[in-house]
């Protein structure tokens, strides 16, 4: 929906709720007009109910107004003695409009000074989780989001089962686009396996001022472009049109910002034509043919001497060669110095050697996950050439990210050697946002910008604060499986990461032993 019909969509809901509750103003000794002004009517509504007026902001913030309209629609009925099971159940499954039965079809006597608390212990329950889920969910959408670290693209820096903690507010919180979602959740209910929201309505692209933009080597959480999957990780035929906040969430390190040169020279970064520098908590990983000698050398051996975590691809148990898909540079160099170990050899593919899968997919330009580029990383408000040999960096640009966000149905077609926009020859674009490539450090194991391009500014969730859980799902034991040396550290910064697990462990103790001697002493003056 545009800005006009988002407009035009809340004037209708104005009028609706002015015609069902005019006469319950009235009762309530206000005048008729106030249940139509947008925004004062909330307010004013607040008041008739009892409730405080900051209820007001809740009722226009994305996910959470689904919490308070039902809640708001229950409290006003109570306010006109309404208060029965019955009440509250029309009140819900109607979505409301059970309140113009009661505004023009029953004589009903205004309650001012109604008891605000529950009835019922259940009622008191009901009430705290409500609050609860509101609270949580406007944390969860503005402020930091909990997150699971799936693959295995940023190993080293990020490992398979650390759960992070994601700021909302470092770049700026975006406000949701779906305006109708289950809270809390992402695309899918749990347990149920159905879809979490609905594509229709939504909200304009709008997000809040931030602390901070992304930068070089910025670890960032971001909803995957190209994302048709219902889920994360499904691999059926079935596709998805999603909205871009209810796509899977992926998380890689930013190697190109907006306006950078990028090529990769035999899986080296280069920005700008210079060696992109990456911090020292950042391990690149390739793959490697470790070539044996000696009875001293097998699988196991490398497994207990060595820091390995990821899989052999294969291994020629007679030529006594071993495939590793993800090699730290580190763990390389200590190879070389293994006694059985006769040669370390890196897995390169060549210059001009064709991936189709590299990013733009057109076969064409001898790339591939290696040996990649240049290539130029589009800046809000710059212009590029556009030509038939240029159009495919930057099709999906102007006809999804920038045409479907705009709300503006472009198509991009050819005719002989032009390139023609909604049927007009065009050769240069202005980009409308900023881009950014994202690649994972497990070089050749992941899944990222050298595959399906740029990362839209508008796609981008957040930043990894903190690691407050890690999960060693292939550890011994329950205790062994817990990587405690990763509990509560930060995932930025240099050198080793430092935790701060104690920390939390003393704030914990003071909170409990705050709560402990308020709830005695309340126990004393009672």
């Amino acid at each position: 929906m545009t800005i006009v019909q988002w407009f035009i969509f809340f004037l209708a809901i104005q009028a609706i709720h002015g015609l069902g509750t005019w006469k319950l103003y009235i009762k309530a000794g206000r005048q008729a007009w106030e249940a139509f002004v947008p925004v004062y009517n909330a307010v004013i509504l607040m008041k008739i109910i009892n409730r405080p007026w900051w209820w007001t902001i809740l009722l226009f913030v994305p996910i959470v107004n689904l919490i308070m309209f039902p809640v708001v629609w229950v409290e006003t009925i109570r306010s006109f003695g309404k208060h029965t099971k019955a009440d509250t159940w029309l009140a819900i499954l109607t979505l409301g409009f059970y309140v113009y039965y009661v505004n023009y079809a029953l004589d009903v006597t205004y309650v001012e000074d109604r008891s605000l608390k529950p009835r019922t212990e259940v009622g008191e329950w009901v009430s705290s989780i409500l609050f609860a889920v509101v609270a949580a969910t406007i944390v969860h959408t503005y402020f930091i989001q909990p997150f699971t670290i799936p693959t295995s693209s940023l190993e080293k820096t990020l490992l398979v089962g650390d759960f992070l903690f994601v700021s909302k507010f470092h770049y700026g919180a975006r406000t949701p686009k779906t305006t109708v979602s289950f809270p809390m959740v992402h695309d899918t209910i749990p347990v149920a396996g159905i879809k979490s929201y609905t594509n229709w309505p939504q909200l304009p692209y709008f997000r809040l001022p931030g602390f901070e933009s992304i930068e070089r080597n910025d670890i960032v959480v971001f909803n995957w472009p190209v994302d048709t999957v219902p889920y994360f990780r499904y691999r059926g035929k079935e596709s998805y049109t999603k909205p871009i906040d209810k796509k899977s969430n992926y998380v890689k390190r930013t190697v190109g910002i907006p306006g950078d040169s990028l090529k990769i020279v035999d899986g080296k970064i280069h920005i700008n034509n210079q060696p992109l520098q990456l911090p020292e908590r950042a391990k690149p990983q390739y793959s490697y043919v470790v070539q044996g000698k000696g009875k001293g050398f097998s699988l196991q051996n490398l497994y207990q001497t060595y820091d390995i975590t990821d899989p052999v691809g294969w291994f020629d148990q007679t030529k006594k060669q071993y495939y590793f898909t993800s090699l730290s540079e580190e763990t390389v160099e200590r190879f070389k110095n293994h006694p059985n170990v006769a040669s370390v050899e890196r897995i390169i593919d060549s210059v001009g050697k064709q991936d189709r899968g590299t990013f733009p997919n057109t076969g064409k330009t001898g790339w591939n996950k290696d040996n990649f580029g240049p290539i130029y990383i589009p800046e809000a408000g710059k212009t590029v050439s556009i030509t038939r040999e240029s159009l495919p960096f930057y099709k999906r640009i102007i006809e999804t990210y920038e045409g479907e966000e705009m709300h503006i149905n472009n198509k991009v077609t050819t005719k002989g050697t032009q390139v023609l926009l909604n049927g007009s020859p065009i050769d240069s674009y202005t980009f409308k946002q900023n881009y950014y490539f994202m690649m994972g450090d497990n070089r050749h194991n992941s899944e990222d910008s050298r595959y399906w391009g740029y990362v839209p500014e508008n796609h981008v969730v957040g930043k990894p604060v903190l690691i407050w859980m890690s999960w060693d799902g292939n550890g011994q034991g329950f205790s062994n499986k817990i990587r405690w040396d990763r509990l509560f550290t930060t995932v930025g910064g240099d050198g080793k990461p430092v935790s701060y697990f104690f920390h939390f462990l003393i704030l914990l103790v003071i909170v409990f032993g705050i709560n402990f001697f308020w709830k005695k002493k309340k126990n004393k003056e009672s």
